[in-house]
Order: C-alpha cells, then sequence, then structure tokens
C-alpha cells in the first residue's frame, strides 16, 4: 500500500494520496413489494438507518437504508410486475450481517416482530488464518496462525416479504469490537484531559496579562488581548518602574497555540525580571531580554516587541520598537506620529542592539500600541481592516475615556470582520488628561474589565 490508512467516522478508510484509489462497498439491492413498509420494517424493527430517499423518475422512488455500524448499504427497489426481478422477492438473500451479540440481537429483533428460521446456533471449526503483520515494513508481509479454533454465532431472519438474511457473529469480531471500545475509550479520555488542560494554560495565561493598573497623574489608559484560541502569543503588560515612571509593553509572538503561549510566557518572564534596568538603561535592557529569549526558545521562534517607558512627571516617552508596527500616536491637533522600528525583531540575533526612540506626550494625545490581529483582520471581501481605519477610529473616540475608546475600537474590528477569528487581537490606548487621570483610569478599568473575553480581572 502506498502509505497508512486513515479511518473515517463510519469506519472505512481512506488513504493520504491517491496511489492506492479509495474503495468500499457501496450498496446492495434488496427488491421489495412495498417501499413505505419495507422502510417502517427496516427502520423500526431493525434499528436502521434512512441514508437516501428520492425519485429518480416520476414513478419510481430510490430508497437507501444501512445498519448503524455499518459501511454498506441496503437499496429497496421495488420492481415492475411480472419482471425478472420480481421474482427474486422473497428468496434468501447472499447478506450476511455481523455483530457482537447475536444472542442479544435475536431476543432484541424478536421483541419488535421480526421472524427467525431458527433459533441462534453455535459453530466452531479450525481453521488458518493468514493476518498482516502490523510492525513489518512491507505491506504484503503475513504471517501464519496455524490451527486457531473459530468460534461463531448463527441465525437466519426474513423481512415483510420474505425476503431471508443471515445474522453472525465471530470471537474475531467480538474481539476487535472491545479492543476498538477501549481505544475510542482512551482516545476520549485523552481529548477530555487535553481540553481540561487547556482550560487551564488559558486561566494560567490571563493572570499573566496585568492585574492591576499602577495610578499615573497625567495618563489614564487600558489595554486588552482576545485570543483567537484558548491560548494565543500575544503580549502585553503595564510595569510599574518606580519613580513615578510606566513600562507600557506590546508583543507579537511567532506562531499560535500552546507552543506561542509558552513562548509568550517565556518572554514576559524575561521582561519582568530584567525591567528594573529601563529607568537609566532601556537599551541594557532590550539586549537582556533578547539575549534571553535566544537563549531559552528554539531556533526559529521569534516575537516583535514594544516597550514603552512614560514619565510621570515630564510627560516623555522613551521607546524601542524591536520589529513590531508603528505605535500610533495621535495629537491633540488631529495629527498623527508613528513611532517605527527602532531594531530588528527579537530571538533570532544574539549579536542584538537597538537604538531609543524619544518623544513628548501633551494633554489631548493619544497613544495607541496594537499586534496585527487588529489591522489584518479581514472583512467578507478579503480586505484588511488596515492601519487608515484604526486610525480613524481612534479619532472618532478620541473624547472617550481610553477604556471606552479601546471596547469601541475592537467592536469596529470585530464587525468589520464578523467571521471566525484567526488571530489574537492586542491593543493598549493611553491618554494624556492631565494631572486627575489616575483616578479616571482605575476607573475605567475596573468598569470595563471582562475576564472571560480575555481581559484583565479584578484584583482579589
Amino acid at each position: 500500500m502506498a502509505n497508512s490508512p486513515r479511518e473515517w467516522t463510519d469506519g472505512s478508510t481512506v488513504r493520504l494520496d491517491r496511489q492506492d484509489p479509495y474503495l468500499r462497498l457501496q450498496s446492495v439491492t434488496i427488491y421489495v413489494r412495498d417501499l413505505e413498509q419495507s422502510l417502517s420494517f427496516y427502520l423500526d424493527q431493525l434499528g436502521f438507518q434512512l441514508v437516501f430517499d428520492a425519485r429518480i423518475q416520476p414513478n419510481r422512488r430510490f430508497v437507501t437504508v444501512a445498519p448503524p455500524d455499518g459501511t454498506a448499504n441496503l437499496t429497496l427497489v421495488v420492481p415492475d410486475p411480472g419482471s425478472e426481478q420480481a421474482k427474486l422477492i422473497g428468496r434468501p438473500i447472499p447478506v450476511t450481517f455481523v455483530t457482537e451479540d447475536v444472542i442479544a440481537k435475536y431476543r432484541e429483533w424478536t421483541n419488535r416482530g421480526v421472524r427467525f428460521q431458527f433459533a441462534p446456533r453455535l459453530k466452531r471449526l479450525k481453521y488458518e488464518v493468514h493476518v498482516r503483520t502490523p510492525q513489518s515494513a512491507d505491506p504484503q508481509a503475513s504471517s501464519a496462525e496455524h490451527s486457531p479454533i473459530w468460534g461463531g454465532v448463527f441465525t437466519r431472519f426474513k423481512d415483510l416479504d420474505g425476503n431471508s438474511f443471515s445474522l453472525v457473529s465471530f470471537d474475531e469480531v467480538t474481539h476487535a469490537v472491545e479492543a476498538q471500545r477501549r481505544a475510542l475509550a482512551e482516545r476520549l479520555e485523552f481529548e477530555r484531559r487535553a481540553v481540561q488542560e487547556l482550560e487551564i494554560a488559558k486561566q494560567v495565561q490571563a493572570r499573566l496579562f496585568p492585574q492591576t493598573l499602577p495610578p499615573l497623574k497625567t495618563l489614564e489608559y487600558a489595554g486588552l488581548c482576545i485570543q483567537a484560541r484558548k491560548v494565543g502569543g500575544d503580549y502585553y503588560d503595564f510595569l510599574d518602574l518606580g519613580q513615578e515612571r510606566l513600562g507600557f509593553v506590546i508583543g507579537d509572538i511567532s506562531g499560535k497555540g500552546i507552543a506561542a503561549a509558552l513562548l509568550m510566557a517565556n518572554l514576559q518572564a524575561s521582561v519582568r525580571s530584567q525591567c528594573a534596568i529601563a529607568l537609566d538603561q532601556l537599551q541594557r535592557l532590550m539586549c537582556s531580554v533578547n539575549q534571553l529569549f535566544c537563549d531559552n526558545t528554539p531556533d526559529g521562534a521569534f516575537a516583535t516587541f514594544f516597550f514603552a517607558e512614560y514619565d510621570d512627571r515630564s510627560g516623555r516617552l522613551r521607546y524601542a520598537n524591536c520589529g513590531h508596527l508603528p505605535a500610533l500616536l495621535l495629537r491633540s491637533d488631529k495629527t498623527v506620529e508613528r513611532l517605527e522600528a527602532t531594531a530588528t525583531v527579537l530571538g533570532i540575533f544574539k549579536d542584538w542592539d537597538c537604538e531609543i526612540g524619544e518623544c513628548q506626550l501633551h494633554c489631548g494625545d493619544t497613544l495607541a500600541l496594537y499586534t496585527d490581529g487588529i489591522t489584518e483582520s479581514y472583512s467578507s471581501a478579503d480586505e484588511q481592516f488596515g492601519e487608515e481605519r484604526l486610525i480613524e477610529a481612534l479619532q472618532r473616540h478620541c473624547g472617550s475615556s481610553s477604556q471606552a475608546a479601546l471596547s469601541s475600537v475592537v467592536e469596529e474590528v470585530q464587525r468589520f470582520s464578523p467571521h471566525e477569528q484567526h488571530d489574537d487581537i492586542t491593543l493598549i490606548i493611553a491618554k494624556h488628561c492631565g494631572d486627575d487621570a489616575g483616578s479616571r483610569s482605575q476607573l475605567s478599568f475596573f468598569e470595563g474589565t471582562q475576564p472571560a473575553e480575555g481581559r484583565p480581572g479584578r484584583p482579589a
């Protein structure tokens, strides 16, 4: 065979390539006198499922039924009176149904009015069976089990038209069904544990996002991360650096899911462990974070990263943009400044350095940090939300609090891209509002938090 098969939900198998085309038994034709009565027999008395029911001609109906666990179907046909097919009604049908327990089916169907020709009988004989060796690299390789004892129970039953079928069970089938049950139970347990562990990972990661907002006199701010999956690789943080200074952090880890979440936690730990040196040596902080990220992550992993240190006394903002999208600084006069990259991404180069940018925030200015989950959200027409729409949205909500503006912008992105979210959406908005900004920032933070959607929860 070309490669190992993959099992479908109906028990059949399909291979990954077309060298060995998929093939299975589709249906066996059963001739009946009354289609409605026969359909009721197979569905109600035997417990079969209706697979297909359609008219292929004005006076001809096409009906197919199947046993609950089978891949082959029975097609019920009413032949023309006097035809050769009509003579086949009421004869033994060379169709055998196999079950793991003939006795149980015999009792069940007898209670439903199914006619059996005789009670189930036991048959045993010796035979030689060849089975394919599972570990063999040669798909044609086989091994022989000499003279095993074959055990089986069999009987025959009739439908309403007298068509008779065999019903059998084999020891091998019973053992195989039990093995499949065990495998299914193990798979379901594995999936249950995976879901449980993913939920725990989600809760743990939620605690990595800011749980409190360090108060500032001149700036009120808010942040939000909505993950596309249970966990993700976007990261944002607010760091109290002391001496009335605050660190704004946003990052985007390469990849998605659990792997990205682990790298995100690694990056957060690196930043928080080193942030004490940000006050006087921001460049050294960035180099140290990059070194730790390189040392603790596999080859090929990287992160875009933006770190800004805000001085609440002077309104000065120093920043390092490591390959991240440019932060947007909307001035009170409606002009826009982009805080472009000052270094390459983290995690790829150990011999790495960055420059430090600087700007001044004034009353009425708005700073927005975001990931590509905002600007690269696609509409139904395959159009990106883009930076211009983000700027327009920020300008529309410039009179609102940071928390209200953040919620409104994210809602606009979600309306623009109503289909399934494919990337994490992360946004920070900070507004310079004068000396009483701190109390407004804390109030809007607590009023707007929604832990279930990835927002930080209320501190205990």
